[in-house]
């Protein structure tokens, strides 16, 4: 197995790190949430090119997270919505189409109320992440770390299921957005000022502001380093 390479400045926030206890909701992969199941939560697998996820930390409880959250009335019920939403919000990320792949089965509610509720999954391209900013509604300020989706596992702390997640994230994203499922190791954080990732139409377009939009993004903050060869993922084969 290669060695995996990350800077000094994330070894530091790698220690931080801590991993909630599992909440132990049964993975439905590929079925469709059933009638009369109300969808609060939408979280995406949110792809680079070379197969490795968007994570966030953050670095005030170093608890790790992937982009998404709660269904708010402006996206109309709709997870594919609330996820690009979610997702600029947080990361300040512009995403491609969401690709569904499932949900989690939430018996006691602690989405809802206590009543039960379902939490998506989807898979999508990571177009581009704007200046990095605090997130307007909970005021969370987010590392923004490309891992790959085993390493991104470990850092939540999902254990097995969450592999099985992954496992499900990767063959839809080979399959829909061309990515390997082989993908680079390497830990890189994305820089403050922002940069362009996976290039391609953004969904919805009318999410994007000009300060986040990949065209607007300046050629010389691409980062040279952003895709590397890929090597081995461990834990997804």
């Amino acid at each position: 197995m290669s060695r995996i390479e990350y800077s000094a400045e994330i070894a530091e926030l790698l220690g931080r790190v801590r991993r909630r206890p599992t909440a132990g909701w049964p993975w439905r992969p590929g079925e469709q949430v059933p009638e009369g199941l109300p969808v609060k939560q939408s979280w995406g697998w949110l792809f680079a090119p070379d197969g490795r996820v968007l994570t966030l930390v953050n670095p005030r409880d170093g608890i790790c997270s992937l982009p998404g959250g709660s269904l708010e009335p402006e996206d109309a019920g709709d997870p594919a919505s609330a996820l690009a939403r979610e997702a600029a919000e947080e990361a300040q990320a512009v995403i491609g189409r969401p690709y569904y792949l499932g949900y989690l089965y939430d018996r006691v509610g602690s989405a809802n109320g206590g009543h039960e509720c379902a939490r998506v999954r989807m898979a999508a391209a990571l177009r581009a992440v704007g200046p990095s900013v605090a997130d307007p509604a909970s005021g969370r300020h987010y590392r923004r770390l490309l891992v790959a989706p085993g390493l991104a596992v470990e850092l939540l702390g999902w254990g097995a299921p969450g592999l099985r997640q992954a496992r499900a994230a990767v063959a839809a994203a080979a399959r829909r957005l061309g990515v390997p499922v082989a993908a680079n190791e390497a830990i890189e954080e994305l820089p403050v000022e922002g940069c362009a990732v996976f290039p391609g139409a953004v969904y919805p377009d009318a999410v994007c502001s000009d300060a986040v939009h990949p065209d607007a993004v300046h050629p010389d903050a691409v980062r040279p380093d952003a895709v590397r060869p890929s090597e081995p993922n461990p834990g997804l084969a």
